[in-house]
């Protein structure tokens, strides 16, 4: 006689058959132009270290130029992603410095329309005006650069993740941020977290696409909220989420000029560090960031699953890292309080 497959069986076991054919499936990108690996052929991460915010943002991307500018050339545009997961508190958010230096860069060498692009848990409008974006694009004028709230423009694309309830729930993520016609940036930040230990470039796409209803919208809606039902499922979804954006992504930026330890990523308390970290390879980039906080690398459970994906490189000895020493910048972040609750999902299930 076959055993009995109880109901909550039969959903496991389909939640992680359809979740094992989302990962296997990989995008044709023959057509995509690619950045060049190193001539040894590892990945390459700027690390830059100054006094001057704007100014470590915009060395970071010319150290890695030679990456960048074969496939932002044949893009129409660019989206500069940045971190508002906070809509008030500056040291939460995406500096405005950070896009100044991300535009410094740009300008000579890219003439077409730069999009910066975020939906905000919160109200991302709010937080252009509270942190003095426009004042970004009227210094940048007459250059075509606009701000846009993705919530607001409510085009995206479906996949699926797994609830709380190891049920198999769609979330909506922002087009712009798939638009094979676009040059993705991530503006991300150093921040500890109180959820996933730390929050750098791939948590600031992965958990910044996902959207909610638009402010004109009566029903109310967050599919980020999906995300969020528990330490094991939100590790997991971020692994098929970055499965899903990760053929898309351009160039990722860290600003560590003033990183945030402790209760991230709203309530943490600043650590003056003053470095930036740059690469096309948005796994090493967080790599290095996570090495120059101070932090066990074992402990990021989506860091660890989107590198045994093969969603990037995480092992040092496989990137090359450009200008700095990490060893000459590390400076130990305080994580979060509930640290011991966050490693839960390092546990057999």
């Amino acid at each position: 006689m076959e055993p009995k497959l109880s109901r909550r069986s039969f959903i496991q076991t389909a939640t992680i058959a359809a979740a094992a054919r989302q990962l296997a499936w990989t995008p044709i990108a023959s057509a995509q132009v690619r950045p060049a690996p190193s001539p040894d052929g590892k990945s390459v991460v700027a690390l830059v270290h100054g006094d001057d915010r704007r100014k470590n943002i915009c060395e970071s991307l010319v150290a890695i130029e030679d990456q960048i500018l074969p496939v932002l050339r044949s893009k129409k545009y660019v989206v500069i992603k940045p971190n508002l997961v906070s809509t008030v508190k500056q040291l939460a958010a995406t500096h405005a410095d950070a896009l100044r230096g991300i535009l410094d860069f740009l300008t000579p060498r890219f003439k077409g329309p730069v999009v910066i692009a975020e939906s905000s848990a919160g109200d991302t409008l709010q937080g252009y005006d509270n942190f003095g974006y426009q004042r970004v694009v009227d210094d940048f004028k007459p250059r075509p650069v606009s701000l846009l709230d993705l919530n607001d423009e409510a085009k995206y694309e479906t996949i699926y993740v797994v609830n709380a309830d190891l049920h198999p729930v769609p979330v909506r993520l922002a087009s712009r941020l798939l638009d094979p016609e676009a040059y993705i940036i991530c503006s991300a930040i150093l921040k500890t977290h109180n959820v996933t230990v730390a929050t750098l470039s791939v948590k600031n796409m992965t958990l910044g696409a996902p959207l909610h209803n638009a402010r004109n919208e009566t029903k109310r809606w967050n599919d980020k909220r999906h995300y969020h039902g528990g330490v094991r499922q939100t590790h997991f979804d971020m692994l098929l989420t970055a499965q899903k954006m990760r053929p898309h992504w351009g160039v990722a930026v860290i600003d560590g000029f003033e990183g945030m330890e402790g209760n991230g990523p709203n309530s943490g308390t600043p650590v003056d560090h003053r470095v930036c970290v740059a690469s096309t390879d948005w796994l090493a980039a967080d790599r290095v960031a996570v090495e120059l906080m101070g932090i066990d690398f074992s402990k990021i459970g989506y860091l660890n699953y989107c590198a045994n994906a093969g969603k990037g490189v995480a092992d040092l000895d496989k990137i090359e890292i450009i200008g700095e020493s990490i060893n000459d910048h590390i400076k130990p972040y305080k994580l979060s309080d509930n640290i011991s609750e966050q490693l839960v999902w390092r546990n057999p299930a």
